[in-house]
């Protein structure tokens, strides 16, 4: 059996979308976590993430070496600025993020109906063609977010969340199990290596082991760009 990440945590290469969109930048859906903090470690390429948050609109550059992070709740966009921006992504909670820890900036009408979200997030027939189909409807209304941000709506953003927790309530429990068999479960681990160490028990030490994963036969259409996952499950 593989042994989670330290910390539980997802890791992903991602190499963002190279596809212009109606603003004329190239990039990925807007899109926010509800439970996952997320990083950017930029290997190669340069670009920007644009955020809302309750502090407004921002952009961070980015460029290799760069490092950046959010917190749930983050309304993000990544900008493909050279062409080549390659990241490895770093997600909290391994496995929520793939469980449907994420929500789409789709106009309000969608967001307030699930079926009608289901299909517009669906990558089908064609992946490439839903991906960029979903990419510009999520961009839709990410710019009616931002205007309404701009304008001094301080409303804007907690009609968005509300939404997005309509649509993913049902999931919770799931989610909550993950977290615990997972997050919860190493953080527990760390504490019970403490208490044997403090007892002079080195068991733990001398189940030492090296896990190692292959890169994925075939990249994903993710929500920014072309992903190679590593599933541990």
């Amino acid at each position: 059996m593989v042994s989670p990440l330290p910390g539980a945590v997802g890791v992903s290469g991602l190499r963002v979308y190279d596809w212009p969109a109606a603003d004329g930048l190239c990039g990925g859906s807007p899109h926010v976590h509800l439970t996952c903090a997320e990083a950017y470690v930029v290997v190669a390429g340069e670009g920007s993430v644009q955020t809302l948050t309750g502090d407004g609109f921002a952009e961070t550059p980015l460029r290799p070496g760069t490092v950046a992070w959010f917190t749930p709740g983050t309304i993000h966009r990544l900008i493909n600025g050279d062409g080549g921006l390659h990241i490895v992504v770093i997600m909290q909670n391994s496995g929520l993020p793939e469980a449907g820890d994420a929500v789409f900036t789709f106009p309000p009408e969608i967001l307030a109906d699930p079926e009608a979200y289901g299909w517009a997030a669906a990558l089908r027939p064609d992946r490439e063609v839903a991906a960029r189909r979903r990419r510009d409807l999520a961009l839709e209304g990410f710019a009616v977010l931002r205007e309404r941000l701009s304008g001094g709506d301080p409303t804007a953003l907690h009609d968005f969340y509300r939404s997005a927790v309509r649509l993913k309530e049902k999931l919770f429990g799931e989610w909550e199990e993950r977290w615990r068999t997972g997050a919860l479960a190493e953080a527990e681990r760390t504490g019970e290596h403490l208490s044997r160490l403090r007892d002079g028990d080195i068991g733990h030490l001398t189940e030492a082991a090296v896990h190692r994963l292959e890169p994925p036969p075939e990249r994903a259409f993710g929500m920014c760009g072309r992903l190679d996952t590593y599933p541990l499950e």
